[in-house]
């Protein structure tokens, strides 16, 4: 299973409904990075993305983006493939 880091805060209703789906998906162990308790993660986030909002999800080194770029992914068989590798 590959790796999958998501930037996240506590407070987030999309953060919660991504990390719902990737576990569906059987992702058991996802890397949060809360950007809400360390604010310099925000910046390092922005800077690696280009986005300002959560969640920001990579799997592996690929930037996915957030929940919409997920679903998307997951409509389109897409992420099945990215996470059986």
């Amino acid at each position: 299973m590959p790796k999958v880091i998501m930037y996240t805060t506590g407070f987030c209703p999309y953060c919660k409904m991504a990390e719902s789906l990737l576990r569906s998906k059987g992702v058991q162990e996802i890397e949060k990075i809360r950007i809400d308790l360390e604010p310099a993660q925000r910046v390092e986030m922005m800077g690696r993305t280009g986005r300002r909002t959560v969640p920001q999800i990579y799997i592996d080194e690929r930037h996915i983006g957030g929940y919409d770029d997920l679903t998307q992914l997951d409509r389109k068989g897409e992420l099945a493939v990215l996470l059986a590798t």
